[in-house]
């Protein structure tokens, strides 16, 4: 069974398969003027798939042509500036070998199935989560180095009982109206069942307090992870767009509403202080890595930092410009350290700091 980026069905938000005719043809629903196109991996050989470009995940008007219901729609705050050039698609079995070229780890979600299960009579729900599993053995990747991932409980407790990278397996929480009760209760339920992560959206885990330093203090929820000794992952921060409205922030109204409109783009960095010193959070996921890493490398949260033989081996193959704009990349790590020791939350960091009047002056020349 294939899938496609948030879901098995996206793949005409996704993908330039509604400009295939042959291929449009293929979808659950094609795409025609006024009609709202659904493309599914399963309507496709897998040959087929990658023959597709991959894109941002968006779409035009229904009402207009297909290009432009392919490469309209996309967010201002977004950018189309990598898909033009037909990104090839990779398979799951490709992706793991692409991240293990750079030494990275592994977070996979296993997708809800949009097609009857079991599938086609005899791909079964677990046969499906054995299979992810199954790939990463075949690519003798550590368990160490992933952590599963399913809003279906049942998938957790399957990797949890019946493989060996069930240590990390994160439950993800989409019951986002359960009551106190409700949520306690499957906390239990997944600490009974030896399942170690829980992963709410960050909302869940934070509520207002005009008393507190940055607004906000750690939720009920969060309360109840904690007690059930679980740990915490959480999503996803920019996913929408500049300010702090809508989903995302939904638990923090109030104390948003009464920054001024200055102080704004630094409230992210309160939230993240907030899911980070008071909550404990493994990890935030995040739609763009700038704010997530900027906050960590100034907090000292567990980046990998070169050693010896790495700084030795860069600097030989060094040119003396290389070795100077090094120092001073050095230099504006220090200041953004002393930076974040003060009232960071309060400031638009976008303008707190500019390194452009020292970087243009150290241009490396091969």
């Amino acid at each position: 069974m294939n899938e496609g980026r948030h879901a098995q069905c996206d793949l005409h938000t996704t993908t330039d398969v509604v400009l295939r005719p042959e291929l449009n043809a293929k979808c659950s629903v094609p795409f025609s003027t006024g009609v709202s196109p659904k493309c599914c991996a399963s309507d496709f050989t897998l040959s087929e798939i990658k023959s597709l470009c991959g894109k941002m995940d968006a779409s035009g008007s229904i009402d207009g042509t297909p290009e432009e219901y392919v490469y309209g729609g996309t967010a201002d705050w977004r950018t189309d500036l990598y898909q033009y050039s037909c990104p090839v698609i990779p398979t799951h079995k490709e992706s793991i070998e692409l991240i293990k070229s750079f030494d990275g780890k592994f977070t996979p979600e296993l997708k809800s199935a949009d097609v009857e299960m079991p599938y086609e009579g005899t791909y079964t729900q677990e046969d499906y989560a054995q299979q992810m599993i199954d790939e990463y053995i075949e690519a003798g990747v550590d368990p160490t180095s992933v952590w599963p991932q399913s809003f279906n409980t049942d998938d957790v407790l399957y990797w949890v009982k019946n493989t060996d990278f069930g240590g990390q397996a994160v439950a993800l929480d989409e019951k986002y109206e359960a009551t106190e009760e409700e949520y306690r209760a499957w906390h239990k339920l997944l600490k009974d069942n030896g399942v170690k992560i829980v992963a709410p959206p960050m909302w869940m885990l934070v509520k207002d307090d005009p008393n507190a330093e940055l607004g906000m203090v750690p939720s009920a929820y969060a309360d109840s992870a904690k007690e059930h000794g679980l740990q915490v992952l959480t999503w996803t921060l920019e996913r929408t767009g500049p300010g702090l409205d809508g989903w995302y922030w939904q638990s923090v109204t109030d104390s948003v509403e009464n920054l001024d409109p200055t102080q704004i783009d630094g409230h992210k960095f309160a939230l993240l202080h907030v899911l980070s010193e008071e909550i404990g959070v493994l990890g935030v996921f995040s739609d763009w890595p700038a704010t997530t890493t900027f906050y960590a490398n100034c907090m000292g949260l567990g980046l990998r930092s070169e050693t010896e033989d790495d700084v030795t081996a860069v600097d030989a193959r060094s040119s003396a410009a290389g070795r100077r704009l090094k120092a001073v990349g050095r230099l504006v790590n220090i200041a953004f350290k002393l930076m974040c020791r003060g009232w960071w939350y309060r400031i638009d960091l976008s303008t707190a700091i500019d390194a452009s009047f020292i970087l243009p002056k150290h241009q490396v020349r091969e």
